[in-house]
């Protein structure tokens, strides 16, 4: 692999096609938040239920405005490529594009949530391990200044509370789609260990609340319509809260740390807390849908 590592970005439909490349080769982007060490060659579009041809064309002129080539034909976009970002708002695509990527035998950076369900998040992590396949999945939330901040001055923790916006999927579960912000940064504070969630909807939303195997007990908080993120982390009678930064530093911060995975200089987030978030996704949707505490289903032995 070369100094510079070729990328191809499989998918249109989310914000993050576009996003991600802005910070890797957009020459108006600020010298300090500029990550050199990639450079995407093409993109494949297509329509989901999650952006339509309209929306599409709009992020294919601002591609090819820097320089990347988009395309319908999936050996094209990804032809001579060092490493894949997958980047489908529409999650029930993601198995579909991870096998046929997977094929290649490239490293992938799989953008959030892992799957639609966790029987096709396990069935990625067998494709990945019969095909030798490097990958990781995440939020950019995780990587806000103010939760690793929070996280650095209380690492453990006996309460964590996290809360976010419940936006509404044109497509699937909405606890899936967008609650994987909110339970990203539980993870994050927590750590692993869930063993079952408990989701409860009001006027507002939906609280999720996670039992520990230890006795912790997370607090997930997901409300319609409002877009701001946060959090409190507790010990003893000592709290630290963090509320969301944003800005610049947060993609960049993520898409730097893909760029050190695709050079095998990091591992980016484990795969076993990514399989934990999506097993407490599935179960906080099932607990929904049955009104009753469901378990988090533990990383497979494959």
């Amino acid at each position: 692999m070369s100094n510079t590592i070729k990328c191809a970005i499989v998918g249109l439909d989310t914000s993050h096609a576009t996003e991600f490349p802005k910070f890797i080769q957009d020459p108006a982007m600020e010298p300090e938040f500029q990550v050199k060490t990639m450079q995407v060659t093409r993109n494949l579009r297509f329509e989901t239920p999650f952006q339509k041809k309209e929306g599409l064309d709009k992020r294919q002129a601002y591609l090819e405005s820097i320089g990347i080539k988009v395309t319908e034909n999936f050996e094209e976009a990804v032809a001579d490529c060092d490493a894949i970002f997958i980047e489908i708002n529409d999650p029930a695509l993601h198995l579909e594009y991870f096998r046929k990527c997977a094929a290649l035998g490239k490293p992938i950076f799989l953008d959030k949530p892992f799957a639609d369900t966790l029987e096709h998040a396990t069935e990625i992590l067998k494709i990945a391990k019969e095909n030798h396949i490097r990958f990781f999945t995440a939020s950019s939330l995780r990587f806000d200044a103010n939760i690793v901040k929070a996280h650095e001055e209380m690492p453990e923790i006996e309460q964590g509370i996290t809360w976010g916006p419940l936006g509404m999927a044109p497509a699937g579960s909405s606890i899936v789609w967008y609650g994987v912000h909110t339970f990203e940064m539980l993870e994050k504070i927590m750590g692993p260990g869930a063993i079952q969630v408990t989701s409860v909807p009001d006027r507002q939303g939906v609280v999720c609340t996670v039992a520990y195997a230890d006795g912790r007990r997370g607090t997930i908080q997901l409300t319609k319509g409002n877009y701001s993120y946060g959090g409190v982390l507790r010990k003893g009678g000592e709290n630290r809260l963090f509320t969301f930064v944003g800005g610049k530093h947060l993609y960049h911060n993520l898409v730097e740390d893909i760029g050190r995975f695709f050079r095998g200089e990091s591992e980016g987030v484990q795969l076993t807390e990514s399989f934990e978030i999506m097993a407490m996704l599935e179960a906080a949707e099932l607990s929904l849908q049955y009104g009753r505490p469901m378990p988090v289903y533990q990383y497979p032995n494959l």
